[in-house]
């Protein structure tokens, strides 16, 4: 993948799904009284995995409900906390289809870090102490990830002893407006299982 942006992405798959949303106005409804909302550009932000073919892959629930593609923007050097590559998709569809784009991007197991308008409002800065590495450092940020409350905005990892023992981590996290302690709440429950010991939040740090 080359650092582009791209305006006919939609060639690759099938125009008609492609425009499908463009076509959905009810011809029984000439006031527009009634008519189907005409689509508007949208645009979200994807975190996939650094192997072939997964683009692709997120490109087609765009397409398969009724989305206009129109560009692609992903820069390989600039990766997220976990190592995957941050992916803007522009496209055309109508707000009931772009909810349902959303939805089937999620379904199919795809991080969307941002949908339209959607963001992530709040910060909070949290420690993890415990066997970080020993039980897996990347399935931990992964299940943080899992909780659509939240996105890892950063790790800071430090481990003087070695990596057989106790570390910790700062990391930060976004979260919906509103939905902190439901981020917070993911956070303690996975400390729990893993046994981590977790200080929370810090506030007026600089990530």
């Amino acid at each position: 993948m080359s650092d582009r942006r791209d305006g006919t992405p939609a060639a690759a798959l099938d125009a008609e799904d492609a425009t499908d949303a463009a076509e959905s106005a009810d011809p029984a409804s000439p006031d527009g009284g009634h008519a189907a909302a005409a689509p508007s550009t949208h645009t979200v932000r994807l975190e996939l995995v650094d192997e072939p073919g997964q683009l692709l892959a997120a490109l087609h629930p765009i397409a398969d409900n009724g989305g206009n593609l129109l560009s692609i923007y992903h820069e390989r050097g600039n990766k997220t906390p976990r190592g995957r590559i941050p992916v803007e998709v522009d496209f055309e569809a109508t707000p009931e289809r772009f909810q349902e784009i959303v939805d089937a991007l999620r379904s199919e197991g795809v991080n969307v870090m941002q949908a339209g308008t959607e963001r992530y409002a709040e910060e909070v800065t949290l420690l993890l102490f415990g066997h970080l590495i020993d039980t897996d450092l990347s399935d931990t940020l992964s299940r943080i990830e899992a909780c659509e409350s939240a996105s890892v905005a950063d790790v800071s990892l430090a481990a003087p002893q070695g990596t057989e023992e106790v570390s910790s981590a700062r990391l930060r996290l976004e979260a919906r407006a509103g939905e902190t302690d439901a981020a917070l709440a993911a956070v303690r429950e996975l400390a729990a299982e893993k046994d981590f010991r977790v200080v929370e939040p810090l506030t007026g740090v600089d990530a």
